[in-house]
């Protein structure tokens, strides 16, 4: 599996949830306790976003085929009329009703709602739940809300995402969740494109030859000892060459970047199972559990053992 795959697999703590939105202007929805990630997609007609965390942010309109990627935030509007005031908030898993300046809670509604009438706009959204190290790993890699332009790639993936989500059939859950993840990794390619992107460095070097080998072998086993001799042969370069040429592409040498990669796998395991420290420290390659604790207190700024007491009580403990 490669590196974005994986961390898309790992940072996943549920399916995610896709809806087809249909609505007649002026509409405004509000998404109130947003998730970690949102995709919108406008498929007719056009809308406006705004981030209402951040006061500053700049109003963004989506015409039909643009992408909206959204993090980094909990609340955003999308509407119409960007000055339309919200008439529905999503909350919860729940739609409130704006009545007469009260929130009247309803059941959301099927995957699709709305009306398909004239002048309609019609939306995609599918919201993702990331969970621990690895999600912020993921969620770091893009800004509170990134545009993706319309392409005919993504295009033709909306269209079926689009045509699957008003169905009820056998395995649709298994199908929009695949969809979904296709437009999600189209849309982060189309922006990581973009001649003044900014993609992270190890995201730059997996297109760089031995050092993106070398990349999917330390993601794909990182339990195994691990040294740079063993990897630079693994990926046909001399020991030196190979260790400078990782270390200037993504920016720190092989054995630093596996170990920082190991922390995080290590943290979620602490954070969302009831291994033991020990059993962590093994499923991370370390078979000295002491070793493991200096090498995660040195990262962490705490042992193992308090961190996962810290994060399961909601303390805020600093990566």
């Amino acid at each position: 599996m490669d590196v974005l795959s994986e961390l898309l697999h790992r940072a996943r703590a549920r399916n995610a949830e896709v809806r087809q939105l249909i609505q007649r202007p002026p509409w405004s929805m509000a998404f109130a306790g947003a998730p970690s990630l949102t995709v919108v997609a406008t498929l007719g007609g056009h809308a406006s976003v705004r981030l209402d965390d951040d006061p500053q942010a700049a109003l963004v309109r989506l015409s039909a085929g643009d992408i909206a990627l959204i993090s980094g935030t909990t609340r955003y509007t999308i509407a119409d009329p960007p000055d339309t005031p919200p008439q529905v908030v999503i909350r919860g898993g729940r739609k409130h009703v704006i009545d007469s300046g009260t929130a009247v809670p309803q059941n959301l509604a099927p995957r699709t709602y709305g009306d398909g009438l004239p002048g309609a706009t019609t939306l995609l959204r599918g919201a993702y739940e990331l969970r621990g190290d690895v999600g912020e790993r993921l969620l770091d890699m893009l800004p509170s809300l990134a545009i993706v332009p319309a392409g005919p790639r993504t295009r033709a993936v909306l269209d079926l995402l689009a045509a699957e989500v008003a169905r009820e059939e056998p395995g649709q859950d298994a199908i929009l969740n695949r969809l979904l993840d296709l437009v999600l990794v189209l849309a982060l390619r189309a922006w990581w494109a973009r001649p003044q992107a900014q993609p992270p460095s190890w995201y730059r070097a997996l297109a760089t030859p031995a050092v993106g080998e070398a990349l999917r072998l330390l993601h794909e086993d990182p339990a195994q000892r691990w040294t740079v001799a063993e990897l630079a042969a693994r990926v046909g370069q001399s020991r030196a060459t190979f260790a400078a040429r990782f270390t200037s592409v993504v920016g720190e040498p092989p054995l630093t970047y596996l170990t920082g990669w190991r922390m995080a796998l290590a943290a979620d395991l602490l954070r969302d199972t009831e291994e033991t420290v020990a059993a962590a420290a093994r499923a991370v390659g370390y078979e000295d559990a002491f070793a493991f604790s200096v090498a995660f207190k040195r990262a962490r700024g705490v042992s193992p053992s308090d961190w996962r007491r810290q994060v399961r009580s909601g303390w805020q403990v600093s990566p």
